[in-house]
């Protein structure tokens, strides 16, 4: 969701051991407000969802910091590795109100205010649990894209601090995580390409979780504790208006015309280098399947597209071996025609079909140019 440059990180040690290492036993002033702070999209990979953290404002003690459960360091040893199995730590930090304010400034990014309407003695549990995480190695957590990011573990910090389960989903449970997932991609056409191709049944489940920061804006405007609202109305504190990103490449346009052209090139070599490529990806996304900790990752279906058996395909056109050609054809055309009837309800239909349509044409040619004519006697 939102990472931070980790030199900002050292805000944290001097926070916590100048103030917070003695937070237990520092009493908030009845003055203290801990609100919910929503951030709006950006145009940056992490930043296509916002970004949630939780803002503890206290005049009478003379701060104003914003906890933030989405911080990693690119500088982590084997970071891209770490990242693709799924065990890449996240932390906690903490970092001035002014600073954050600032940070998003700069990257012209929105930043909505709700304030928990809970009585002091659960502020000062919130805040103690906030800061008793900060202090120990359970600010180091394991990202997970669904069930532990940087909101997930804001709804769970509240919840645990009021005894109960209070903040839950209050819209879009009805929809996949899929469906939910492919707006946000608007202006980032082949990443909402890859992202359609990548993830496997986990995000065809319905949507029952809050994972994304404004799931959790929206929830917690229809959230009540104790037969009273659990948060104030939403407060504006910076607003920008998003600006979509116009690409000469990364668009639609320059994906169906790279698949037209495989189509009417009509040539044996660009039909091979297309299955490979297809084959390739597949090959790929059944070894994240098995390497991956990312449940989104596994029993991945659209490997029936990409279909490693388009690379063993491949091979047999090449040592022009025509009877396995064709029967491979006519295999990959079959698990094809499944996967078309088996993606007809699915968020990713359309961006998808284009491939699918692809792929069937160069089967069927790829197998009349090798099925053996029919003696006649």
């Amino acid at each position: 969701m939102k990472t931070v440059m980790f030199k900002k990180a050292l805000f944290t040690v001097f926070f916590l051991f100048s103030f917070i290492g003695f937070s237990q036993s520092l009493p908030l002033s009845k003055d203290a407000k801990i609100s919910v702070l929503t951030c709006g999209l950006g145009n940056e990979t992490y930043s296509y969802f916002g970004h949630t953290g939780i803002r503890v404002s206290d005049p009478g003690n003379n701060f104003d910091v914003v906890y933030n459960y989405g911080t990693f360091d690119f500088r982590t040893p084997n970071f891209v590795m770490k990242f693709a199995k799924g065990d890449l730590q996240y932390f906690a930090t903490v970092h001035s109100y002014s600073d954050f304010y600032n940070e998003y400034t700069y990257e012209k990014r929105s930043i909505f205010e709700q304030e928990l309407l809970i009585p002091l003695d659960l502020k000062q549990k919130l805040f103690d649990e906030l800061n008793a995480v900060l202090a120990s190695e359970d600010r180091y957590y394991t990202y997970k894209f669904i069930d532990k990011n940087c909101t997930s573990m804001v709804v769970d910090v509240i919840n645990k601090s009021l005894g109960q389960n209070v903040i839950t989903k209050k819209e879009d449970t009805d929809k996949t995580y899929r469906s939910i997932l492919f707006p946000y991609f608007d202006g980032h056409f082949y990443d909402q390409l890859g992202t359609s191709i990548i993830f496997g049944t986990k995000v065809d489940q319905m949507g029952t979780r809050i994972f994304l920061p404004f799931e959790l804006k929206n929830s917690l405007e229809k959230t009540t504790f104790k037969n009273q609202p659990l948060a104030g109305k939403s407060k504006t504190l910076l607003e920008f208006t998003k600006e979509t990103p116009k690409s000469w490449w990364n668009n639609i346009y320059t994906y169906l015309f790279i698949l037209l052209f495989v189509i009417f090139a009509r040539d044996k070599k660009v039909d091979k280098i297309y299955f490979l490529i297809l084959s390739l990806i597949g090959i790929f996304f059944v070894i994240m399947g098995f390497y991956s900790f990312h449940h989104e990752l596994a029993m991945n279906y659209n490997v029936l597209l990409f279909n490693p058996l388009l690379l063993v395909l491949v091979l047999f056109s090449i040592f022009k071996n025509k009877l396995w050609t064709y029967r491979l054809s006519l295999i990959n055309f079959v698990l094809l025609v499944i996967y078309f009837l088996f993606l007809i309800n699915k968020a990713h239909f359309f961006i998808t079909l284009p491939l699918i349509v692809t792929t069937g044409v160069l089967l069927v040619r790829t197998g009349i140019r090798n099925k053996r004519p029919i003696p006649i006697i």
